[in-house]
């Protein structure tokens, strides 16, 4: 990746203002991420604050006068473009994709639904309802994933194989507040790869003992195995970029995102999402690919903010 001036960048960063916690189901996570970060900027020498998002955003905004935010709060309110409408609002500079990027990428369906028009690989699916006919779900997808469309973490997932289950696995999906989908399982590999503006990160290979890399996998468990760069040809490794930052690009993605791709037994990729704000815990993926090429978690954050910023 290409070098950086940390100096240049710290000063003109100014007051850097964390965003974390909020009201979504992945409040806790987002908890960890952002205490993460907001060290990480002290440890820098940047001058930072970090804020537990309420109900007075606004006026806790106003009362701070940050110069940038560094955005990490996941989920619904953070991650669907409905902070970023207000930072837009306000005119306050920040971390992560636009209004449209961030929905467009929080939002499952619409999302795929735009990538099956660009002929980009991806699984097939369809959105589940009360009046889902669960016998046909099963004949016309096979073993399916049950998700919500806007969640993330992996909360509310689950793999089924029969009607009976499906729709009880609808109802356990569903009752975390969003729309539910099935998407086609495909048995293989996972990868996830994580972009910054135009660079790409080493691709992390993702194996675990669990059903699937679940809640537990991601943030609890310490026994998988992470294989990065991942074990892969060159045409492959070649192929899976390109559709990687394809992807990325379709959504209108800017800065820090992480694309997540399925490969079946014969080789084929599928996208499953783009994560426009990818966690920073001891458990994520981004920290890990980058320093897996000597990038410190410390220098992760200035390459972010100096990509925001233009400043290299």
């Amino acid at each position: 990746m290409r070098t950086i001036n940390r100096e240049k960048i710290v000063k003109a960063l100014g007051h850097v203002v964390v965003l974390k916690g909020g009201q979504s189901s992945e409040r806790e996570i987002s908890l960890i991420s952002g205490g993460a970060v907001y060290d990480g900027l002290l440890r820098l020498g940047v001058h930072a604050t970090a804020i537990d998002v309420s109900d007075s955003i606004i006026d806790d905004l106003k009362a701070a006068r940050p110069d940038f935010i560094f955005n990490m709060l996941h989920g619904e309110g953070g991650e669907d473009g409905v902070i970023q409408g207000l930072l837009e609002i306000m005119g306050i500079p920040y971390s992560g994709s636009g209004v449209l990027a961030s929905a467009l990428a929080m939002d499952k369906v619409r999302s795929k639904m735009l990538w099956q028009q660009l002929g980009l690989n991806t699984a097939d699916f369809v959105v589940l309802n009360a009046q889902s006919k669960w016998d046909d779900v099963i004949a016309n997808l096979g073993t399916v994933v049950i998700k919500p469309i806007t969640g993330g973490s992996s909360i509310g997932i689950s793999i089924v194989a029969d009607a009976r289950t499906l729709q009880e696995k609808f109802e356990l999906a569903q009752s975390a507040g969003t729309e539910v989908m099935a998407e086609s399982y495909i048995k293989g590999d996972e990868f996830s790869v994580g972009i910054l503006g135009d660079e790409l990160l080493p691709t992390i290979q993702l194996r675990t003992n669990r059903e699937f890399f679940d809640y537990e996998a991601k943030y609890i468990v310490n026994d998988n195995v992470y294989i990065c760069p991942a074990i892969m040809s060159e045409a492959k490794d070649a192929e899976l970029k390109r559709l990687v930052m394809d992807a990325y690009l379709s959504l209108g993605c800017e800065g820090l995102a992480r694309v997540d791709v399925m490969q079946d037994a014969k080789g084929d990729f599928y996208l499953l999402e783009v994560n426009t704000i990818p966690g920073m815990t001891e458990h994520s993926f981004v920290p890990m690919a980058a320093k897996s090429i000597g990038i410190s978690f410390d220098e992760l954050l200035l390459r972010i903010m100096g990509t925001e910023l233009a400043i290299v």
